[in-house]
């Protein structure tokens, strides 16, 4: 794989997201990055380029952020780094499928989308999840029991969406953290 362009995919992200503080940051993205590397290592078959292209980018056009159409920032970020087009055209399919607003219920075909989807939504469960839910929530402005709210709405379900096995694993372990942090605030609430 080229080291090339995931440093410069690195860097694009860190200045496309500099400032940003609601949990879709460049940190996001690398933990993301760092999720499906690990993952796609049970899956020798798997493109690491592609994953870890679409892992790096993929919140670059994301509708909450931004406001582009068809992928126009990671396409514009692969062309101008001579990616091929259909290798673009896959990077951007994976990309697609990662959303859980837009792909609730839905899992990716390929072992790339596959991989790249379970990593995003290992990194908004557990620990990590329940900080980057309050810092979206203090961001838009939002109540405290709106931000519990979001863990029935979307993040209690993560673990019954991964498609991976390794995903599955450690989707367990972070649900369990969760469901002990909700114990323990709404027992402080009701005090």
């Amino acid at each position: 794989m080229e080291e090339g362009i995931i440093v410069a995919a690195k860097d694009y992200i860190h200045d496309l997201f500099r400032g940003n503080s609601d949990g879709h940051d460049a940190n996001h993205s690398i933990r993301v990055y760092q999720n499906a590397c690990r993952i796609a290592e049970g899956y020798p078959e798997s493109n690491p380029l592609v994953i870890s292209l679409a892992a790096l980018l993929h919140d670059v056009d994301d509708h909450k952020l931004f406001h582009t159409k068809n992928n126009e920032n990671a396409r514009a970020f692969l062309q101008c780094h001579r990616i091929e087009n259909e290798t673009v055209e896959f990077i951007c399919e994976v990309i697609n499928g990662v959303s859980f607003s837009r792909n609730k219920g839905k899992h990716p075909e390929s072992v790339e989308g596959k991989i790249v989807q379970d990593a995003d939504r290992l990194d908004a469960i557990g620990a990590i999840g329940i900080a980057r839910t309050f810092a979206y929530g203090g961001e838009k402005g939002r109540s405290l029991e709106s931000s519990l709210q979001h863990f029935s709405d979307k993040l209690l379900l993560l673990k019954d969406e991964m498609n991976t096995e390794e995903a599955k694993r450690i989707a367990e372990i972070r649900h369990v953290y969760m469901q002990g942090f909700l114990t323990e605030i709404y027992e402080e609430m009701e005090s």
